[in-house]
């Protein structure tokens, strides 16, 4: 088994792999995955040094949570911190994000998961206002009263929502969409979550595959694939497909990306190893749907920094092609 850079993963004071495993991918919503594949891709990850999976109540609609359930009770050698989501099989109400619903949504997670205690919840992209409520937190510290979790975090759309998230003092972690092609985090969060003690989980770290430099204009993605199915924003917020970029300009964009890469590593590592050395990031956590993937998005926490050039030249590319469609939104 390989080691792995670990970082400590905010006020949970636990360390974690500085790449994880993001196992939406595993629930379906990407196409169907067999259960021994899934299996194939824990084991890879775990192999190459991983400790922290993230997933959701609402992935394959509770498939993701029970795979990784049955394969962690296969696996007892492999001490993994499991960061699960919770509201999102809600209707999106504020009035919905309350202890009752809470208590109900964490028994479920909970079977699934096949654990008496959970070590991390997060509200799912939640309403914006639900950010904002004391009876919210008061019923996440009643989970952690009652040992039902060991933490709570936020999982957000804009940096609006996570800033009001890192002032609260429960808040362990704070999950956003951060990549070359979505800088706007670097801004203010980042510093805020350094000063705070709060940890920093990047998702959608490849824009949905884009940074991967793998697609072109005539890829066609299954119509299962909510790269088909939610371009704009018709299922969820549309930043989480495509960073919310529009795909021609993606495309054009990662084109550019994928010539900074360094010799020996792939575009999809590059933007992976550029997170992993944002001040302030404790984890990423790529998707895989093969072994060899998983292996891969591994195998960018060994990769050295990237030179200042490289950063000036990602920030460059972010200014003159992406800024427009997204800074503003999210």
């Amino acid at each position: 088994m390989i080691l792995m850079e670990q970082r400590t993963l905010g006020r949970t004071g636990r360390d974690v792999s500085v790449v994880g495993q993001g196992t939406w991918q595993l629930g379906g919503d990407w196409g169907e995955v067999e259960e021994s594949d899934a299996f194939d891709v824990l084991d890879a990850a775990v192999d190459s040094g991983v400790t922290l999976f993230d997933t959701a109540d609402v992935y394959g609609d509770g498939r993701s949570e029970q795979l990784i359930g049955r394969y962690l009770k296969n696996r007892p050698d492999a001490d993994i911190f499991v960061a699960t989501k919770m509201g999102r099989r809600a209707d999106q109400l504020p009035e919905n994000y309350v202890l009752d619903n809470f208590l109900t949504w964490n028994d479920r997670s909970r079977a699934n998961l096949g654990t008496d205690t959970l070590d991390l919840v997060q509200l799912h992209c939640p309403p914006t206002a639900v950010y904002s409520s004391d009876a919210v937190y008061d019923a996440l510290d009643t989970l952690v009263d009652e040992q039902r979790i060991a933490a709570y975090a936020v999982s957000v759309e804009t940096c609006a929502e996570a800033l009001t998230a890192i002032a609260r003092p429960g808040v362990a972690s704070v999950q956003i969409i951060l990549n070359p092609f979505r800088l706007k985090p670097l801004d203010e969060v980042l510093p805020a979550a350094a000063a705070a003690g709060v940890g920093i989980i990047a998702r959608v770290p490849l824009a949905s595959g884009l940074l991967s430099g793998k697609y072109t204009k005539d890829t066609v993605f299954g119509p299962d694939d909510h790269r088909t199915y939610n371009r704009h924003g018709e299922a969820f917020d549309q930043g989480e497909t495509f960073s919310g970029i529009d795909y021609t300009t993606g495309i054009e964009a990662a084109a550019e990306f994928a010539e900074l890469a360094p010799e020996g590593a792939t575009p999809a590592q590059t933007a992976l190893r550029w997170i992993i050395q944002q001040p302030g990031v404790t984890s990423v956590i790529p998707g895989a749907r093969s072994v060899e993937q998983a292996r891969a998005n591994a195998a960018a926490a060994a990769l050295p920094p990237l030179p200042r050039s490289t950063l000036d030249a990602v920030r460059e590319l972010y200014d003159r092609s992406i800024r427009a469609e997204v800074h503003g939104r999210w």
